[in-house]
C-alpha cells in the first residue's frame, strides 16, 4: 500500500494513535461513509414502506429489492472504476474524487426524480431510478473505498476504516427513520427531498477530501493487433452476453436472492422453473450450497468470457482479460507463496461470527420477549459496535496492522463463549447485554482490523478492483457453515436426551426458570434441558471453529515478518497528502 508498510509500523503512544481520530482525512471519511449509507436503505426498506402506503402488494414490492442486487455486483465494474478518467473532473479533482463526485451527483438526481414520482401512475419509471441509485451508491462505494486506501498509510487506515463504519451506521439511522417521520408529517414526496439533499454531505467531504497521489493506469498491450470492426462488434457482444449471464448468477449466488433469476426465467416465459429455482434457493439447509455453487459458476462465466481465443489476438479479448486477470496477476505476484493464505484467512477470519445465524431464536427460546431483544441489539449493541470499532481503529494506529489483525482473530471466538454462559443463564436481562455487548465490541473490532487488513493488500493501479474482490467473497464460507447451524443444535439436544457425553450438560438447567425453553418439546422435539444443552455445544463449536481464524492470523503475521509476503510497497499512494 504505501511506503509506510514496507517495515512493520513502530508502536506508537496511546494519545498520538488516538489523535489519529481528529485527523482531517478520519473527518472527510466520517461524511463519505454517511454519503455511502444513505442510498442503500432508501431504495429498498425506506422505498418499501412509501410503496406499500400506496396500495402495492408485498410482490411487487419485493422486486425492487432487485436493485440492491448491484451492490452484490460491484466487483464487476470496479476494473473499469480504476482505468477510466472522467474528462475534464479527473485533472482538476484527481482520478478517485471525480468518480466519487459523479456517483454523488447520480444519487442525488436520482432521489430527486424519485421524489417527484408517485408509485400508483408510475411505478415503472420509479424502478428503473431505484436501479439508478443502486447502481450509483455501489460505484460510490467502490470509490470511497479506493480513495480511503490511497489516500493514508498503514496507521490511519484502522481509524479510517473505524470513521467510514461510523458515518455508515449513522446514515442508516437517519434514513431508516427521518424518512417515515417526514413521510408522517408531509409527504413522501418532500421526505426524499430531503433525503437528496443530505447527498451534500459526501459532496462536501469530496471537495474537502485531500487529494491522492497520481493514479496510475496500467497500459493494455494491443500492439501488432489492427482493428477488425467487423469481426470485434459480434465478439463483443457474445463476450458481454457472457459476462451479463455470469453477473446474474454470480450477484444471486452473492446476495442469496434468487429474484434477479426467477424474474430473467419469467420473462423468457419459463414460470414453472422459476418457481423451482425460487423454491430451491429457499430449501435450509441446502441452499447455501446452491448459493456458493452460483458463486463459482457465475465468476466461471465471467472468467469465461474474458479469456482470450486460443491462438488469436484480438482487441475484445486483450482487453477483458487485462483488466479482469491483471488485478489477480499482480497480487499474486506481489505475495507470491503466501498468497493462499492470505485468501483463506480473508475468508476465514470472521468465521465465527457468521455461523451465528440463530441468534433471535436463541434469545426467544431462553424466554425473552421481542421488545427485550429489540431494545438491547438495536439501541445498546449498535453502540457498543460502535465503540468496538472504536477500539479497532485505535488498536490499528497504537500496535500497528498486523497485531491488531492477529488479537482481532481472537474476537469471534472469545465472544461466542459468552454466548454459553449466557445460555444457562436464563431470561436474566444483565445477562442479554452481558452477552450483546461482549459481542457487537468484539464484532466491531475484529471488522475494523479486517477492513484495515484487506485495504493493505490492493495493488497500485487496481486498489477498486482487488478490494472489491476481497470485500464480496471473505463471507462465502460462513455462509455454508451457517446453513447447518439449527441443526448442529437440534442434533445435539436429541443427542443429549438419548443420553451419553452430552447428558451430563443437562444438569447445568436444573435450576432455570420454567419459561426457559419452554416451547422445546413442542418446536424441536427435546427437553428444555437438552435444548440448553444444544446451544451450548453448538456456542463451543462455533469458538472452536474460529480457533482456524487465529492459526491463520499467526501464521500470515510471521511470514510478513519475515518478509515472505511483502507489504504493498507496490500499492496505493504515499502517505503524504495534506492531513
Amino acid at each position: 500500500m504505501s511506503s509506510e508498510s514496507a517495515a512493520p509500523a513502530e508502536k506508537r503512544s496511546f494519545f498520538s494513535a488516538l489523535a489519529v481520530y481528529g485527523e482531517r482525512r478520519a473527518l472527510i471519511m466520517l461524511a463519505l461513509g454517511f454519503a455511502s449509507g444513505l442510498p442503500n436503505l432508501l431504495i429498498f426498506d425506506t422505498l418499501s414502506a412509501w410503496l406499500r402506503e400506496a396500495g402495492l402488494s408485498l410482490q411487487v414490492i419485493s422486486v425492487f429489492s432487485l436493485a440492491t442486487l448491484a451492490y452484490s455486483m460491484k466487483l464487476l465494474w470496479a476494473p473499469l472504476v480504476d482505468r477510466t478518467r472522467i474528462p475534464g473532473l479527473t485533472a482538476k479533482l484527481g482520478h478517485r474524487r471525480s468518480w466519487m463526485l459523479v456517483a454523488q451527483v447520480a444519487i442525488m438526481i436520482g432521489l430527486w426524480l424519485v421524489a417527484g414520482g408517485d408509485p400508483a401512475t408510475s411505478l415503472g419509471v420509479m424502478a428503473l431510478l431505484a436501479v439508478l441509485v443502486a447502481f450509483a451508491g455501489a460505484t460510490q462505494d467502490i470509490v470511497i473505498d479506493a480513495w480511503r486506501i490511497e489516500a493514508a498509510g498503514e496507521t490511519r487506515q484502522g481509524a479510517l476504516a473505524a470513521a467510514y463504519q461510523w458515518g455508515y451506521r449513522i446514515a442508516i439511522i437517519v434514513a431508516g427513520a427521518v424518512p417515515l417521520v417526514l413521510a408522517e408529517q408531509y409527504s413522501w414526496n418532500v421526505s426524499y427531498l430531503v433525503m437528496a439533499a443530505l447527498m451534500l454531505i459526501g459532496v462536501a467531504g469530496v471537495l474537502g477530501a485531500p487529494r491522492e497521489t497520481e493514479h496510475q493506469i496500467r497500459a493494455i498491450d494491443l500492439a501488432g493487433v489492427p482493428a477488425r470492426p467487423a469481426l470485434e462488434i459480434p465478439e463483443w457482444l457474445a463476450r458481454l452476453a457472457l459476462v451479463v449471464l455470469g453477473a446474474v448468477v454470480l450477484g444471486s449466488g452473492l446476495a442469496g436472492s434468487a429474484d434477479l433469476l426467477t424474474t430473467a426465467l419469467n420473462g423468457l416465459g419459463q414460470a414453472a422453473m422459476a418457481e423451482q429455482v425460487a423454491a430451491a434457493w429457499t430449501t435450509k439447509p441446502w441452499n447455501a450450497f446452491l448459493q456458493v455453487g452460483a458463486v463459482i459458476l457465475g465468476a466461471g462465466l465471467i472468467v469465461l468470457a474474458a479469456f482470450p481465443i486460443p491462438g488469436l489476438r484480438t482487441r475484445p479479448g486483450i482487453y477483458l482479460s487485462t483488466a479482469l486477470f491483471d488485478p489477480f496477476r499482480d497480487f499474486f505476484s506481489r505475495y507470491k507463496g503466501t498468497a493462499a493464505l492470505i485468501l483463506a484467512l480473508i475468508c476465514l477470519y470472521r468465521l465465527a461470527d457468521f455461523v451465528l445465524n440463530i441468534m433471535t431464536p436463541f434469545y426467544l427460546d431462553l424466554g425473552f420477549t421481542l421488545t427485550e431483544v429489540a431494545e438491547v441489539r438495536k439501541v445498546f449493541g449498535v453502540a457498543m459496535s460502535m465503540a468496538g470499532v472504536f477500539l479497532g481503529g485505535l488498536a490499528v494506529a497504537r500496535f500497528g496492522l498486523i497485531k491488531a489483525m492477529v488479537i482481532g482473530a481472537f474476537a469471534g471466538p472469545l465472544s461466542n463463549l459468552v454466548f454459553a454462559w449466557l445460555a444457562v443463564k436464563g431470561a436474566w436481562l444483565p445477562a442479554l447485554f452481558v452477552a450483546i455487548g461482549v459481542d457487537n465490541i468484539a464484532g466491531g473490532f475484529a471488522g475494523t482490523c479486517l477492513i484495515a487488513y484487506m485495504s493493505s493488500l490492493t495493488g497500485q493501479g487496481f486498489t477498486a478492483t482487488q478490494y472489491a474482490v476481497f470485500s464480496s467473497f471473505y463471507s462465502l464460507p460462513g455462509k455454508l457453515l451457517a446453513s447447518q447451524s439449527g441443526r448442529i443444535v437440534e442434533g445435539s439436544a436429541a443427542a443429549a436426551d438419548q443420553g451419553g457425553p452430552l447428558a451430563a450438560l443437562k444438569g447445568l438447567f436444573a435450576g432455570l426458570p420454567p419459561e426457559a425453553y419452554a416451547g422445546a418439546v413442542e418446536k424441536s422435539g427435546v427437553t428444555p434441558a437438552a435444548l440448553g444443552s444444544g446451544y451450548i455445544l453448538f456456542f463451543l463449536y462455533s469458538a472452536a471453529i474460529g480457533v482456524v481464524g487465529i492459526v491463520l492470523a499467526f501464521a500470515v503475521a510471521k511470514r510478513q515478518a519475515r518478509g515472505e509476503a511483502p507489504a504493498a510497497d507496490q500499492g496505493a499512494a504515499s502517505d503524504t497528502s495534506a492531513g
